[in-house]
């Protein structure tokens, strides 16, 4: 009993173990490779429950994994399948001959009601182990009950029908809990609410079954022998606790619906199947004497439930005088039908029996078969043993029957997730409305099949179908994956050469305007599809060849705009003299290279448009590009293109900013051919210096020069600095303009006097206006009345002249006084600065022998020197490391080289052992050219201390205080070529010597400047 749900001895099972194989491997039509790994299980597997009952099993009853099983005459069996190692028998403890008639269990497997052969029921709860009578029952031998599903709890059934041998349905409701002092039965009530009737007689109420559909509309549905009754009402939200009473009396009036069969085998089973737990059956299932009734479940009819029925006749092996079916149990596509020694399975489908499975005579004769409509496995029992179905996936073939049942849209959903058998449904729909002449439906589901390309193409083709190849074609390119390039541009290229094929022969039939319309559209869409953008872009070429054999300007320009080959747009409108449209997709799109090229067309036939969209560009067109255009149409075309060039140019110039020297000499051009007004403006604003001028000075001056814009001219040639030539120009317009160019040379005061001697003599000679010249002599302090008397004829008195003479002679008398007073002080200043001279000459600076250099901190006098009046003292060499680092580069450059020519010079005396007397002169030029390069050496590194500048980085106050003698050095020399002996005795004689060193100052008078130069004496003691 412990294992009585675990162990089987189902001999199929055993014998059945995973083997692969390599049988059914091929390659269908379809493209698709059916290969069967394993053998596959049958949809009802049998099992065999390990138990052998103590006595014999009368009836049996399972319902949410709760069995309930009657063995014996009073004994009952208990098993909740969860726990099925821990059975529960209980005694009914009967005393009479009653014996068990039937078992009915509730959805919940909660309530067990045992209706008894003596005409009495008893109740039992799944948590309590007593019987308990329900009185109000007795007396009626009970044939079915219809349980509640909605309210029906574990303690309390809720309202339910019940059903007699007698034909009376009653309402009842049944309390698991004791009730009170008073009423301890668990029956709550029993009431009357109907009955039924066959032939004018009571016939037994075989099932019963309670649902509930859409709007509070309940349905019940009520079985006898030969009918099957429905009763449909309405109730109140909220009544469902009141019960059932009103859904019969509302159908009291009329009579119900009902449906007869004529044969009569004694009783009747329906059987529903619920693909959800608490949801409302969709279809049924009746087994009566005629065969089996089955079909759907439509709740929203108003008045029948059942639709869709179809009767399957029992075959010729079903007698009903000798072998009658037993029990039915439906499920999603078929239903089982049990006979006394086998299961048969029969397809709702197709009525065909799929299934058969014959029981062995050892185990006696089949009893009963019941499904529990929870976990959905179906029960058989006989009098010695238990057995179990396993229904596995059921509708695995159901995809092939609803196929040939031509339900493809069935079909489909049943092998959605089986992409080979999928493949075979759409390939037989597609063949399917082929047939039948729906060639477009036949065309979508070709496209989704795996079916060779060729042969569907050549079927549409050979049948004449255009529109259904076009939409094979259009599905099946939406199914390519991007990487198949190939057939996708086959298929673009063949598409739109349909779509051109179609559009021709709309297009000329007039009454089929909106058809084209619709057609065109849908070509334009297919065209601009992003997904297949590149390919289009890939092969533009051939589609602009497709567009341009039919003649398609249309759809070619539109093709364009969606390739971007805006080039191609824009010259089909030029073409067509729609200037505007092609104006509008250059501003669109802004394309600087198309402005270029098309600006010539477009300016000769809309320049304010064009004008207008350059200006609105702004610094994205480059003007000198747009220059051709410009001067092609300014030189032949109307007024209107010269002024639209012009406002363009001087957008450039002023707005932008463009000092581009052809755009400034075009706008000049343009000024002085036909708006000589602004052409001096713009002269004047554009500068009057040369580094402000933006066009060309010459080109300028030629064309103001060939119009006879004299005035411009002379602008031109006081921006050039030809004064001279600007002068004479000027006199031959306003002398006022002449004198405004005379005073413009103001570094140049010769030159300015001779521009104004021009203008007197022009006033003179030319105008002859004696009070004019005179004028000229005050505007100019250069002339004088003496430079302008001889451009006067020999008549004219010297009273007109009286003021301006004795004015100049004035001038003159004072002039001469200044240059006495500046020769008196030249004088003094010479007289002082000699005798600053003589005072230099007694200065003297003295070297100690123990004086050290202030780098190398080694004896000075051993090596040449420097002596500062700082007091600083550097060998030479060391003042030289220590001045290069901070000298410029030019001065290190400058003296490296005086360094070579120092080099160079030492070494051609030392050559000349004894120079002849012919050499003497040259040699006296050497010494002199040596002592030159040592002077400028000394400029450079000793012209300042430095130690005093770098520590302080500018010369001290006391140094400063000794700027009028310079920074004077003293250099000791000392002869290398001197023998060993007289360098010792040298050395004897200058220990504990001391140098004095004299600065002396040459002075030289050059006017009142007086350069100092510095002079090097050595003298020692």
């Amino acid at each position: 009993m412990a294992s009585i749900l675990d162990q089987y001895e189902d001999s199929q099972n055993i014998r059945q173990h995973s083997r692969v194989s390599a049988a059914n491997i091929g390659i269908t039509h379809s493209g698709f490779v059916n290969v069967r790994l394993e053998e596959e299980k049958p949809i009802f597997n049998k099992q065999r429950i390990d138990f052998s009952p103590p006595e014999k099993i009368n009836h049996f009853s399972v319902c949410n994994n709760q069995l309930c099983m009657s063995l014996g005459k009073d004994t009952l069996l208990r098993i909740d399948l969860g726990k099925p190692d821990q059975p529960n028998q209980i005694e009914l403890g009967r005393k009479d001959d009653s014996k068990v008639h039937k078992l009915f269990l509730d959805p919940t497997g909660s309530h067990l009601v045992i209706s008894l052969t003596t005409s009495e029921c008893v109740y039992l709860n799944r948590n309590t182990q007593k019987v308990r009578s329900l009185s109000r029952w007795r007396g009626h031998l009970i044939e079915s009950i219809g349980w509640n599903k909605l309210i029906g709890s574990e303690t309390n059934t809720g309202p339910i029908l019940v059903g007699t041998s007698q034909g009376i349905i009653f309402e009842a409701e049944i309390s698991a809990s004791e009730g009170s002092l008073f009423n301890t039965n668990p029956d709550q009530y029993f009431k009357q609410v109907h009955s039924l009737e066959e032939d004018g007689k009571p016939a037994p109420v075989c099932c019963l079954e309670v649902e509930r559909g859409l709007e509070s509309k309940y349905f019940i549905v009520a079985t006898t022998r030969k009918r099957l009754f429905q009763f449909v009402a309405k109730l109140a939200e909220g009544s469902e606790q009141q019960g059932f009473s009103s859904i019969f009396a509302q159908n009291q009036d009329l009579l119900p619906s009902f449906q007869e069969f004529p044969v009569n085998m004694g009783y009747s089973e329906i059987t529903f199947y619920t693909s959800k737990l608490r949801s409302s059956p969709k279809t049924f299932a009746w087994m009566m004497g005629n065969g089996v009734l089955y079909g759907q479940l439509d709740y929203v009819r108003p008045d029948s439930l059942l639709s869709d029925v179809q009767v399957w006749e029992y075959t010729a092996d079903i007698d009903l005088n000798f072998v009658k079916p037993i029990s039915i149990v439906l499920t999603q596509f078929h239903f089982l039908l049990l006979l006394p020694d086998r299961v048969r399975g029969i397809c709702t489908l197709n009525g065909q029996v799929v299934h058969e499975d014959v029981f062995p005579e050892k185990f006696g004769t089949l009893k009963k078969m019941i499904k529990d409509p929870v976990t959905g496995l179906v029960w058989i029992y006989t009098e010695k043993a238990v057995f179990r179905y396993h229904i596995q996936r059921e509708a695995r073939d159901v995809w092939q029957m609803y196929m040939n049942m031509n339900k493809f849209d069935l079909a489909k959903e049943y092998c959605k997730d089986r992409p080979e058998c999928l493949d075979m449904v759409l390939a037989k729909e597609a063949e399917h409305c082929f047939q039948n002449k729906r060639y477009l439906e036949s065309a979508k589901c070709y496209a989704l099949t795996q079916n060779y390309f060729e042969e569907i193409a050549l079927k549409f083709i050979e049948a004449k179908q255009e529109e259904a190849l076009k939409e094979f074609l259009i599905k099946k390119l939406a199914n390519f994956k991007p990487t198949e390039k190939t057939q996708i541009t086959l298929l673009v290229t063949w598409l739109t050469e349909l779509y051109l094929n179609r559009l021709g022969q709309l297009e000329t039939d007039d009454g089929k305007q909106h058809i084209f319309l619709e057609t065109r559209d849908e070509f334009r869409t297919f065209l601009k599809s992003p997904k297949h953008k590149d390919c289009f872009y890939n092969n533009r070429n051939t589609i602009y060849d497709l567009l341009a054999s039919h003649g398609d300007v249309d759809n070619m320009v539109y093709f364009s705009v969606i390739m971007q080959d805006y080039e191609r747009v824009i010259s089909h409108y030029c073409q067509h003299d729609d200037f505007s449209a092609a104006l509008d997709v250059l501003s669109k799109h802004c394309d600087d290279k198309l402005f270029y090229k098309f600006s010539p067309v477009l300016m000769q036939h809309i320049p304010k448009k064009v004008v207008d969209a350059w200006i609105q560009m702004g610094n994205r067109l480059d003007p000198k590009n747009l220059i051709p255009a410009l001067v092609n149409y300014s030189q032949m075309g109307s007024m209107q293109q010269i002024n639209e060039t012009i406002r363009y140019m001087e957008f450039c110039v002023y707005e932008l900013d463009v000092k581009d020297e052809a755009i400034h000499n075009y706008l000049l051009s343009l000024y002085a051919k036909h708006k000589p007004d602004s052409l001096l403006w713009y002269l004047e604003q554009a500068g009057t210096h040369v580094s402000d001028i933006h066009y060309d000075l010459k080109y300028a001056l030629r064309l103001c020069a060939e119009h006879g814009y004299l005035q411009a001219c002379v602008l031109v040639y006081k921006i050039m600095e030809l004064y001279e030539e600007a002068v004479d120009l000027a006199l031959q317009v306003d002398v006022d303009l002449a004198k405004s160019c005379a005073d413009l040379p103001e570094d140049d005061e010769e030159l300015r006097k001779k521009l104004w001697l021009k203008i007197a003599r022009h006033v003179v000679q030319e105008e002859k206006d004696v009070k004019k010249a005179m004028n000229c002599l005050s505007s100019c302090n250069l002339l004088k009345i003496e430079d302008i008397l001889p451009f006067f004829p020999d008549f004219v008195t010297i009273d007109h002249f009286k003021e301006a003479i004795c004015n100049s002679l004035e001038e003159y008398n004072q002039h001469i006084e200044e240059l006495k007073q500046e020769m008196g002080e030249a004088t003094e200043s010479a007289k002082r600065i000699r005798e600053d001279i003589q005072e230099m000459r007694n200065k003297y600076g003295v070297v100690e022998s123990q004086e050290k250099c202030a780098t190398c901190d080694f004896p000075l006098l051993n090596r040449p020197f420097y002596l500062f009046l700082c007091g600083h003292m550097f060998h030479y060499d060391c003042l030289l490391q220590e001045v290069i680092p901070h000298l410029s580069a030019y001065k290190q450059n400058k003296l490296e080289e005086l360094q070579k020519k120092l080099a160079a010079t030492t070494q051609t005396t030392k050559s000349r052992h004894r120079p002849r007397e012919e050499d003497t002169v040259s040699l006296g030029k050497g010494q002199g050219s040596r002592e030159q390069i040592k002077s400028d050496m000394d400029d450079i590194i000793a012209c300042e201390c430095v130690y005093c500048v770098t520590e302080s980085g500018r010369l001290s106050a006391a140094t400063d205080s000794r700027s009028l003698s310079s920074l004077t050095t003293a250099i000791l020399e000392t002869e290398s070529c001197e023998s060993a002996a007289t360098e010792t005795e040298q050395k004897r004689r200058t220990r504990g010597t001391r140098f004095i060193i004299s600065w002396t100052l040459n002075v030289e008078i050059v006017k009142y400047d007086v350069p100092l130069s510095k002079v090097i004496a050595l003298s020692g003691s």
